[in-house]
């Protein structure tokens, strides 16, 4: 119990502050990345993994608009990682509601057996069989955050959902990337509107 409280008191301070451990190297290496749906961009300010071991990783994802669901998804910006995260930190903008969302979450506890667990995926050469190494973190409006494990577009297990916490965030620090954001997505909003539930 002191150990758990001792990581998720490192994670606070780890997503507070810039540094922590450095990454040490691991034959087995794992994509993780952040999406979101399709018209509803964010501009991810914050994203960092910590393991059990206590080695953490930054990752600069900055806009996303892609991919939640369907033939592009669930995939997200990231990059490789050695290891597996046992917690992960994660803070953002919603650009198509004007708010900002924190939140700090511990992992499934066998994240790594359901990574490790070989699933089918195919590619032109023929069906094969891997660990399900990509790691996908989506955020929906609302502050909905829903993770992913796969290896190919369409074998993903959604494995954690869970609701962020809004927070203050100054709509004047997007107002120039929010502008290009409407111009692109304007009418698809004014259309369908900006559901916060559902995802």
């Amino acid at each position: 119990m002191k150990a758990k409280a001792f990581l998720i008191a490192l994670l606070a301070a780890c997503f507070a502050m810039e540094g922590c451990a450095t990454q040490s190297k691991n034959p087995e290496t794992w994509h993780v990345g952040v999406g979101a749906p399709e018209h509803y961009d964010v501009i991810v300010e914050k994203f960092k993994l910590i393991s059990s071991e206590g080695y953490s990783q930054d990752f600069s994802a900055g806009n996303v608009g892609c991919c939640w669901k369907g033939s592009k998804g669930p995939r997200g910006k990231g990059g490789p990682a050695s290891r597996i995260p046992r917690y992960v930190g994660v803070q953002w903008y919603s650009l198509a509601e004007g708010k900002a969302y924190k939140k700090a979450f511990p992992m499934p506890e066998d994240l790594k057996s359901q990574m490790q667990e070989e699933a089918k995926y195919i590619t032109s050469k023929g069906e094969f069989s891997g660990p399900r190494d990509i790691l996908t973190i989506g955020l929906a409006p609302g502050g909905t955050i829903v993770v992913w494990i796969q290896n190919q577009i369409g074998n993903e297990i959604e494995v954690a959902r869970m609701q962020a916490n809004e927070i203050e965030g100054d709509p004047d620090d997007y107002r120039a990337a929010t502008k290009r954001y409407l111009e692109a997505n304007g009418d698809y909003l004014k259309k369908h509107g900006v559901s916060t539930t559902g995802w």
